[in-house]
């Protein structure tokens, strides 16, 4: 006995189908605007890939374009079944992809949460890259002639500039590095070789910082050298002079930039899981339900041979116990294909051909051919 049977009409059957591919398309937009948010996320981490180091932290916006685009093909694939749905000549093509696409529909749902949850799980792995990498940065700075760096001096100031930002961590790790280049060293000046020796390391350090560090808004002169020395310039206090530079350093302003972009695609993706959860709440009777109903109905107008006569449809074709039962039969009997006849002298080869060589005797003679008398 079928469960949930329902009547339709070609004219109901029709305006299921017109309802169905509504829904899909509203779809289509969503999976569009989750491609468009994590197309925007990796742009906005290229253009700073620069002071990046090479960590795994592009799998968030690669997983939303992923999702974004696997939902558009689906939602579009399912719009386009429900809309020839409504000639029975076009449904036989899609008989058997009904069901693959109510799961499919369902598994992207899931795939939208896990977009949302990475937005706010990237914090760690987006911390520890923009650390290594500014430090790299920061540490090729003043190689303008060297291949592949000389972009780096350019790149740490324009960051620097725009971001109202000083160094990794504060305008003091400039202090713990060499970032002026030697060809700029006099070193025919006592000052500059004693500076250099004094180091372990052989590197000329200053007090001082790159002038992109200081800060517009100062009322005074930007002072960039002899930062901590008060007696260097007059009226000057180092610890209260907070308008003379950029106090903040670089990877917490990146961060906090990035951390908004994404706190905002995660807050919108959330959303749309959580419009997808109601939507698909509500498919219950209109998606999962709905497609199932023109799938039976359709079938049985193909039974009856006339397409304009009306047709049952259900949900099920038994009870919901004979179903179980006939499921439960299905995978038992799949099992028992999976075993091996023993029953014979109980050698599970016994049914399988032998494909070694045959032995004829003790020695492996074969017998005389016997040959018939003429």
């Amino acid at each position: 006995m079928a469960v949930l049977r329902v009547k339709f009409t070609k004219t109901k059957r029709d305006k299921l189908a017109q309802v169905l591919w509504i829904l899909n398309w509203i779809s289509v937009v969503t999976g569009a605007i989750l491609f468009s948010l994590g197309l925007f996320l990796k742009v906005e981490l290229h253009k700073q890939g620069e002071v990046m180091a090479e960590r795994d932290i592009q799998y968030v916006p690669n997983t939303l374009i992923a999702v974004g685009l696997i939902a558009c093909a689906i939602n579009f694939l399912g719009g386009k079944i429900c809309y020839d749905c409504v000639d029975t000549t076009k449904f036989l093509r899609w008989k058997l992809i009904m069901l693959p696409y109510i799961i499919c529909t369902f598994f992207f749902t899931f795939c939208v949460l896990v977009g949302a949850l990475m937005c706010y799980c990237m914090h760690w792995e987006l911390e520890e890259s923009l650390n290594l990498g500014l430090t790299e940065a920061m540490r090729f700075y003043k190689d303008t002639d060297t291949p592949g760096r000389c972009f780096l001096k350019r790149t740490v100031d324009m960051l620097q500039m725009q971001f109202q930002c000083c160094g990794n961590n504060g305008y003091k790790d400039w202090f713990q590095i060499q970032w002026i280049s030697n060809r700029y060293l006099d070193m025919s000046q006592k000052e500059v070789v004693d500076r250099i020796r004094s180091n372990v390391d052989g590197k000329f350090l200053l007090n001082g910082v790159p002038f992109s560090c200081c800060n517009i808004n100062s009322p005074r002169p930007c002072i960039q050298q002899q930062i901590t020395n008060n007696s260097a310039h007059f009226n000057y206090e180092h610890q209260t002079e907070e308008l003379n530079l950029w106090m903040k350093g670089c990877r917490q302003a990146l961060l906090e930039y990035y951390i908004h972009i994404m706190q905002s695609i995660g807050l919108t993706v959330l959303i749309t899981w959580l419009f997808e959860v109601r939507k698909h709440k509500s498919e219950l009777l209109s998606v999962l339900t709905g497609v199932r109903y023109l799938q039976t109905s359709l079938e049985n107008v193909l039974r009856q041979g006339d397409p304009n006569s009306e047709s049952d449809g259900w949900l099920l074709e038994n009870s919901f116990m004979e179903t179980a039962r006939m499921n439960l039969n299905i995978i038992k009997s799949l099992g028992k294909g999976n075993q091996i006849d023993t029953a014979t002298n109980g050698d599970p080869n016994i049914n399988v051909p032998s494909t070694s060589k045959a032995h004829y005797g003790p020695d492996n003679v074969p017998p005389k051919q016997i040959t018939e008398d003429s």
